[in-house]
């Protein structure tokens, strides 16, 4: 693996859709994602692989040995929050590309094809951030979401998934690769790393996550001519919700539970309006479901007590329910020896943060390897990682891949819970 080419394509690649602090919006589907995807196409057919682009906008670069045989797939997602960062998931696509191109020169030079081929994918809108659910693109490849369900979502302007991939040239119709593994590499998103000086990080669990659906309703009324005792005011209840939304977790021990809301809509969102509606997206994450559970029913409580004193309506969904994944003991044992031989300190930690491989992981085994984040900080023009930890990263997820191409793991099954069909997989 050259390190000055890692380097020269992973500081290119931030220079697409760059913001003012050094982050990057590259929101789905958008045309500063369609740069970068550009790029990626643009990669995979100078180094000779076969470029694919599924139904749900999902790319993969093919490196193909053993006609016929499954492909090990390597990757993360090159699309961002709105003045996000650099480093997450953009870095495990280009690591991917240049752990499989190091794998790929060692092929050639041995003259022995492995038992698997090996692949590099994009993943489409793995962040939701103007598309909702997350995790969208590797989510429709597994099965867990229906593609024309997704395809059909539509942004805060009301444009779909389906036309904004067309917009952009991106809606593919390739089939899919036939799957026997895969890794991914990513920030760390927490100091957990940088905090005990470690290299690399073993996921061997994600969080149950809960979603709630929020909406608010009230009464439109002037700013100025309306009394206030007789307002039905649906931001002023909304930002009570909001509050308890922060203030359950102080109901569990510390940092058992993290709770927030990162999305609200008002209407009619005029200056001299009474507002009528607000619709706002909760999250609580935990690695226990039980505390999960336990702040979603406090808070519908909560919710509805506040909904009577108030005189308005409040309509709560849950969606997006996720429950814990867990990663296969073999692929961590088998990280944990790539890092020994490679000289990294490594350890098991949890990852609170979806990824498009803990969707991957029910339906083959997965790994998911971690780099430090420098303060832990993600989803924020300051997220950083150094060049030496990246460049860890790279060698390490080329050692990974070096064993799964050899077929290590494929006689496992993923050991997860709640697997969704194999859709795109089989």
């Amino acid at each position: 693996m050259s390190t000055s080419a890692f380097l020269k394509d992973f500081h290119q690649v931030a220079i697409i859709g760059a913001t003012a602090n050094n982050g990057v919006d590259r929101q789905a589907a958008t045309p500063e994602d369609a740069q970068s995807r550009d790029w990626f196409a643009n990669w995979v057919r100078e180094a000779g692989w076969e470029l694919r682009i599924d139904s749900i906008g999902n790319m993969f670069g093919l490196i193909e040995w053993s006609p016929g045989a499954p492909f090990v797939v390597l990757g993360s997602h090159l699309d961002s929050q709105p003045r996000g960062g650099r480093f997450d998931g953009a870095y495990g696509v280009i690591a991917a590309l240049h752990g499989a191109r190091a794998v790929e020169a060692e092929v050639a030079e041995s003259g022995t094809a492995p038992r698997l081929n090996l692949a590099v994918v994009n993943w489409f809108n793995e962040e939701g951030g103007r598309f909702a659910p997350s995790v969208m693109g590797s989510s429709v490849f597994t099965g867990l979401f229906d593609r024309e369900q997704m395809l059909n979502v539509t942004d805060l302007q009301g444009t779909s998934v389906r036309e904004a991939l067309t917009t952009i040239g991106y809606l593919g119709a390739d089939p899919a690769p036939h799957v026997a593994s895969y890794a991914e590499i990513h920030i760390e998103q927490g100091r957990i790393l940088e905090r005990e000086s470690t290299n690399i990080g073993l996921v061997d669990s994600s969080w149950y996550t809960q979603k709630l659906d929020i909406e608010v309703l009230g009464e439109q009324s002037h700013t100025g001519a309306t009394a206030m005792a007789d307002r039905h005011d649906a931001l002023v209840a909304a930002s009570k919700i909001i509050l308890m939304v922060h203030d359950v977790t102080g109901d569990f021990p510390e940092e058992a539970l993290v709770s927030s809301v990162g999305q609200l809509t008002l209407e009619p969102n005029s200056p001299i309006v009474v507002a009528r509606r607000v619709h706002l997206i909760a999250d609580l994450r935990s690695g226990s479901p039980e505390i999960v559970k336990s702040a979603r029913d406090a808070l519908m409580r909560n919710i509805d007590s506040l909904a009577r004193e108030h005189d308005i309506m409040v309509n709560v969904q849950d969606f997006d329910i996720r429950p814990i994944r867990r990663f296969p003991e073999s692929g961590l044992q088998l990280a944990a020896e790539v890092a020994a031989a490679s000289e990294l300190s490594s350890r098991r930690i949890q990852t609170m943060a979806g990824h498009d491989s803990v969707a991957m992981n029910t339906v083959v085994p997965s790994v998911m390897l971690f780099i430090p984040s420098v303060d832990g900080v993600s989803h924020c023009e300051r997220e950083f990682s150094t060049d030496a930890d990246m460049v860890n990263g790279v060698k390490m997820l080329t050692g990974v891949a070096r064993r799964l191409v050899q077929g290590e793991l494929t006689e496992q099954e993923p050991a997860t819970v709640g697997a969704g069909r194999t859709g795109g997989v089989a």
